[in-house]
């Protein structure tokens, strides 16, 4: 099975980090893909830029319409993902487990199966 792993990053949070602390989660992804390519259960990976450079699209009596900035206003925003394919749901939470953010006090890691896909990397 599946599974999408989200990372959201708190720059709030992230900036109460010492620089080793830092330093240290950015290397742990490193280590975590390099473990789970080794089993076999890394699909693939994207980290995303930050909610500044981003914009929404709404289309309205046909016509489309752009404006800046993230779909929800939060702290908090999706930075990343890994996909995975594993046994179980367990496995899956297991894994989200060793993402370096997972230790990090006022981050969290979410783990959601995927119930579709129309690609060679998901």
């Amino acid at each position: 099975m599946k599974y999408l792993i989200m990372m959201y990053p708190n720059a709030e949070v992230m900036d109460a980090l010492s620089e080793e602390e830092r330093n240290a989660v950015f290397q742990g992804h490193g280590e975590f893909m390099n473990k789970i390519k080794e089993t076999g259960e890394f699909v693939g990976t994207l980290a995303l830029a930050g909610t500044d450079q981003s914009s929404v699209v709404r289309v309205r009596g046909g016509v489309p319409a752009v404006t800046d900035g993230p779909y929800a206003e939060s702290k908090e925003f999706v930075g990343g993902f890994y996909v995975v394919e594993v046994k179980d749901r367990d496995r899956a939470h297991e894994l989200a487990a060793m993402i370096p953010d997972a230790a990090v006090e006022g981050l969290g890691i979410e783990v959601r199966p995927i119930v579709f896909s129309d690609g060679a990397s998901a």
